[in-house]
């Protein structure tokens, strides 16, 4: 697959960690408490072969924040957490006793919010270490089923490989885990293997 080797799943993990801590910074200045978030692996997979399993997808209903990159290659980068706990993470961010119906008001914005930090924060980190610029449409948002979202992955041809960050989120010491999903043209794979090699070859 274009060459991608563990080391290079690796030195991927290590980029987007770095990544996850500048957005749990941002993140805590608007919670008002600690926030950790680590991206424990990176898988990369073709979208044909994507499915429920992979993303920890069961049969309920999911946020998914999505969001346009372009550069030396071109993404789209889709955050994914179960509707209960977005519902949660909206809380959090709000920092008050609302109601579950309150909250519902809250969440379109407060999602787009919570993937604009951690999207950015993710691809600004390895556009800082590879070495290049990349330029982001503004993220949206909305509620799906687990059917409606495989379907949505798989349904380009244009992108057939899916980049799939595992991430575990605390926030006031409560724990969520979603997925961070990048859909990419087999260009866009090749060109992001030559930036991760060059890296390499700077650090050996």
């Amino acid at each position: 697959m274009s060459d991608l080797s563990e080391l290079h799943l690796d030195a991927l993990a290590e980029i987007f960690s770095i990544g996850a801590g500048r957005a749990a910074l941002s993140l805590s200045e608007i919670v008002g408490d600690e926030v950790h978030i680590s991206v424990p692996s990176v898988q990369v997979i073709n979208s044909e072969d994507i499915n429920a399993t992979t993303l920890s997808l069961n049969s309920g209903r999911f946020g998914a924040v999505s969001q346009y990159f372009s550069g030396p290659f071109n993404a789209e980068a889709v955050l994914l957490f179960t509707e209960e706990q977005a519902l949660k993470i909206v809380s959090d961010m709000m920092g008050s006793q609302m109601s579950l119906e309150e909250l519902a008001e809250f969440e379109h914005e407060a999602m787009c919010e919570l993937g604009n930090i951690i999207l950015n924060a993710c691809l600004s980190a390895m556009a800082d270490i590879l070495h290049f610029t990349l330029e982001s449409s503004l993220p949206g948002y909305r509620v799906a089923s687990a059917d409606e979202i495989l379907h949505r992955l798989k349904k380009n041809s244009n992108q057939p490989y899916v980049m799939v960050l595992h991430i575990d989120l605390a926030i006031e010491k409560r724990h969520t885990t979603g997925n961070l999903v990048f859909l990419l043209s087999s260009t866009s794979l090749t060109n992001l293997v030559i930036h991760i090699n060059q890296f390499l070859g700077s650090i050996s």
